[in-house]
């Protein structure tokens, strides 16, 4: 996987919809520029939902937790956005997650 951290955003104005896709490598500085392109999306239009799809990037503990965070709180971190303008964010995880808590908890490889 590329460490290179590549963003694509989709809008659809007319559902009030914005997708941010993250490849790449996420860690705790270079989540701010997933902040800086979502707090662009969301100022689009108020009320817009953005789905932030990290699913294919590498993404460390720390920036995820800092993800969840923005999505539980409705804003942005305060450096990124001084206004603290609402911001409906939801956080489509990285499936290397899921699969590392599978492969920690499979009894037959704690066994082996």
């Amino acid at each position: 996987m590329n460490s290179k951290l590549n963003i694509v955003v989709r809008v659809d104005l007319d559902h009030a919809r914005a997708q941010v896709i993250a490849k790449g490598h996420i860690t705790v500085h270079s989540v701010n520029a997933l902040y800086v392109v979502v707090k662009r999306a969301n100022s689009l239009r108020k009320g817009l939902g953005v789905e932030l799809d990290i699913s294919h990037a590498r993404v460390d503990r720390e920036a995820l937790e800092m993800l969840h965070d923005s999505s539980a709180t409705h804003h942005l971190p305060a450096r990124i956005d001084p206004d603290q303008a609402p911001c409906t964010i939801s956080v489509l995880a990285p499936r290397t997650d899921a699969a590392a808590v599978r492969r920690a908890h499979s009894p037959a490889l704690m066994a082996a």
